[in-house]
């Protein structure tokens, strides 16, 4: 009897807390979309929903019709783009420029989210500067992204992953 309890409650708390992941990201999906898509065209290759100080973001992973990959983040309430930045394949590319190697980023990051990384992005933002983004798994099996500028080492942003769709 006290096992069937156990699992309804275990149920009703697993259900209630996808319901307020759905309920916060219950915004403007499909216009964030478009708006991505307006700014790069090319085809979306996976989709992160994401809390960033508080609020629901859209986070978009785009195959660009100009070859280049792109991530671009959007307000979930408002269907603004809030920030765009452009995916490279290592700190060896060009336009990746860095001062803090790639450890010194990664001991940072996980000072701010310890865990285990299971992802490593490099990004140049579209003001040119450029960081890595590194996706942890804490110990209670929340997922974190976590944004090092590669020139000063600081913390730029720090999101809760709270679900994906497609492959980065």
């Amino acid at each position: 009897m006290k096992i069937k309890h156990v699992a309804a409650l275990a149920t009703a708390l697993l259900c209630g807390g996808f319901t307020q992941i759905v309920h916060a990201h219950n915004g403007k999906m499909e216009a964030c979309m478009k708006a991505a898509l307006a700014k790069h065209p090319g085809k979306v290759v996976s989709l992160e929903a994401e809390i960033e100080k508080g609020r629901p973001i859209y986070e978009f992973d785009i195959l660009g019709d100009d070859g280049k990959e792109w991530e671009v983040e959007c307000d979930a309430k408002t269907g603004k783009i809030t920030e765009e930045e452009q995916e490279v394949a290592s700190a060896d590319d060009p336009a990746f420029k860095a001062k803090i190697s790639l450890e010194e980023a990664q001991e940072i990051a996980l000072k701010a989210k310890p865990g285990k990384i299971v992802e490593t992005e490099f990004s140049v933002e579209s003001d040119g500067s450029s960081s890595y983004e590194f996706d942890i798994v804490g110990e209670d099996g929340v997922e974190w992204e976590v944004e090092v500028d590669a020139m000063t080492g600081k913390i730029v942003e720090v999101e809760r992953e709270t679900y994906q769709i497609g492959v980065d």
